[in-house]
Parts: structure tokens; sequence; C-alpha cells
């Protein structure tokens, strides 16, 4: 195991930080600095994992920091702001020459503008003109008392208007 330098430490320690697997790490290692580096070397500079229990002071404290950034600055990745997901979507579509994946992109668009992926949810806070909200189910009806109500009395029953007629 060849002995790392701290430039490619720091790499390696704030790209486990950032919740990048082992061997993605690894891999980017390669990438960045030609060096190939098994998955279990880069495991030692995880203080999360068995295999790093006994990184140093100073590398454990740059992983935290880097981690609790990482998690607290959720606007520093694009792809977690909705305008740019929306607009990545917009360029597929535009892109694609498939009517079924057109569709399914601009059905995310949609579902992206509704806010159907974020924590918020839309409540109806008001009935029908205003109103309460009706949330008590309407009596069941026997078939006899279904043959002698007209179709205007069923819909005002299962509408919650009005009872059956006696």
């Amino acid at each position: 195991m060849a002995k790392l330098k701290d430039h490619v430490k720091l790499f390696i320690v704030e790209r486990l930080a950032c919740f990048d697997t082992p061997s993605e790490v690894a891999e980017a290692v390669l990438e960045e600095f030609k060096l190939k580096i098994s998955r279990t070397q880069v495991e030692v500079y995880d203080p999360t994992k068995a295999a790093g229990a006994d990184l140093s002071e100073k590398w454990r404290v740059i992983f935290e920091t880097r981690r609790k950034a990482f998690r607290e600055n959720i606007d520093d990745i694009p792809i977690a702001n909705k305008a740019v997901r929306i607009r990545m979507l917009g360029k597929m579509a535009a892109d694609t020459r498939s009517p079924k994946m057109r569709a399914d992109l601009l059905s995310q668009v949609a579902k992206e503008v509704g806010d159907a992926f974020s924590n918020r949810r839309k409540v109806e806070l008001m009935g029908e003109n205003g109103g309460a909200i009706m949330t008590a189910q309407p009596a069941t009806l026997t078939p006899e008392q279904i043959a002698g109500m007209s179709v205007a009395e069923l819909q005002a029953h299962y509408q919650g208007q009005a009872g059956p007629k006696k």
C-alpha cells in the first residue's frame, strides 16, 4: 500500500464525507491523480467505518466538518434545485424523439411544478363555497330505499346534502 500525499488524502476524505462510496472514490483518485488505490485503502479514511477507527484527529475533523457542511448546504447541489431539474427535463423532452418519453418527461415537469416532490402538502382548508369539509360518510342505502328515490335525491344523498326519502 503506497503512502499517499496529503492532497490525495484530503481529496479522499472530502469525497467520503460527501457520501461517495469507496469504489467511487478509488475511481476518482485514479482519474484525478493517476494513482491506483484499492477500495479498502480508501475506507481507512472514513471514520464511520470500522477500517477508519484509527483515523488521525486531523482527518477526522476535516471529515466531520465537510460532512456537516454537505448536509447543511443542499443549495450547493444543482440537482437539488427545482429550477435546475425542470430545465434539465425540458432539454431532455426537446431532445427525445420518443412521444412516450416526451410525455413521461412532461408529466415529470408537471409533478415538479406542482410540488409533488417536496415535503409541503397542499391541504384544502374549506369545503364547497367556503363551508366545512364533509368528513362523515353518507349512510348506506338499502335497495328498497334506492328504488324509491329519484336521481336528484340519490345525488343529493351521496353529496351529503340530504338523507334518504322515508
